[in-house]
């Protein structure tokens, strides 16, 4: 079973034009910053679009089929909610610098969990940066002074970035995602995030948005560290094990060959988040199409599979 989603296309004050031309999707929207794939966040759960279960929401979808779609220890983690969001992220401008709390603290702020999430860069823009992680110790009153006068984004440790870099971002770590980047994130499945500084924009109202200084600086993991990036080696035609924490696996193929890819073992759904190239995924007699932009979600019930073509892509599971 190759369940496929329609996107929800988010407009921000900082989209840009790459993710509907990326997709092939038809969309009079613009400013367009960020493709929800796969989403059972209240408000915004991600509608089926082919199959036998078309029409049906994810969150309905967790309901009915239950262990058989997460896996029998994800069910009993989670229950009827999808442990993952997945999106595409395009920024035309810088995001804000924000921190996404860990479980403790989020539950301290009267919220049900935190927030780890990972990046992976894909064709962007020359020039093109972001901000991982703090590159020389401050502590919290520090923090708060150099979000009053505007100087935090000297504290960050700031990467000029290029396609298949790879960013794990913990809760508890300072981020921003820069001008230029389009990116995959995989994240836990929720919208928590504490925004620090904003670069004194305003709205489409002339009002700045609101910053949350305090609760992130209760969110903050202030250590340091040399290198905020994953490093990997890249392979043709296996998997390449990029980020493994309690929250998600996630490996990247390179395919130009066909490859059957065994999941007998594993009890839980996979998603495949196709990034370049197209082919084909089939399970039996069962076959779809697969090109970049497309995002599938395999439930847990799936033994094994086989992609055919020249395409690259991402797998992930919990």
């Amino acid at each position: 079973m190759f369940l496929k989603f329609k996107p929800i296309l988010k407009t921000t004050l900082w989209g840009g034009d790459k993710i509907v031309s990326f997709k092939g999707c038809v969309s009079d929207q613009h400013q367009v910053g960020e493709s929800w794939e796969i989403s059972g966040v209240p408000g915004n759960d991600t509608i089926i679009s082919e199959g036998e279960y078309t029409g049906k929401s994810l969150n309905e979808l967790t309901s009915l089929m239950g262990a058989r779609l997460l896996g029998e220890d994800n069910y009993r983690r989670f229950g009827n909610e999808f442990p993952l969001l997945i999106k595409f992220i395009d920024a035309h401008q810088d995001l804000s610098i924000q921190v996404h709390p860990d479980d403790e603290t989020a539950r301290r702020h009267g919220k049900e969990r935190g927030k780890t999430e990972m990046w992976y860069v894909l064709k962007s823009e020359e020039g093109a940066h972001l901000y991982s992680g703090l590159k020389k110790a401050i502590n919290p009153k520090e923090y708060k002074e150099m979000v009053d006068n505007d100087t935090i984004c000297d504290a960050l440790a700031e990467y000029e970035v290029s396609e298949g870099d790879v960013f794990f971002v913990p809760a508890g770590r300072i981020h921003s995602i820069g001008h230029g980047c389009f990116v995959v994130e995989i994240q836990e499945s929720n919208d928590i995030t504490y925004r620090i500084y904003d670069f004194k924009r305003k709205d489409k109202n002339g009002n700045y948005r609101e910053l949350h200084t305090q609760k992130a600086s209760e969110s903050i993991n202030f250590q340091i560290q040399e290198d905020y990036r994953t490093h990997y080696t890249p392979k043709k035609n296996e998997g390449v094990q990029l980020v493994s924490c309690p929250y998600f696996t996630t490996a990247v193929y390179d395919l130009d060959e066909p490859m059957t890819i065994d999941y007998s073992d594993l009890d839980s759904f996979v998603i495949l988040i196709c990034i370049e190239g197209e082919g084909t995924i089939s399970e039996g007699d069962d076959t779809s199409s697969f090109r970049a932009g497309n995002t599938i979600l395999l439930p847990a019930t799936t033994q094994e599979i086989t992609v055919k073509g020249t395409v690259k892509f991402l797998e992930t599971y919990v």
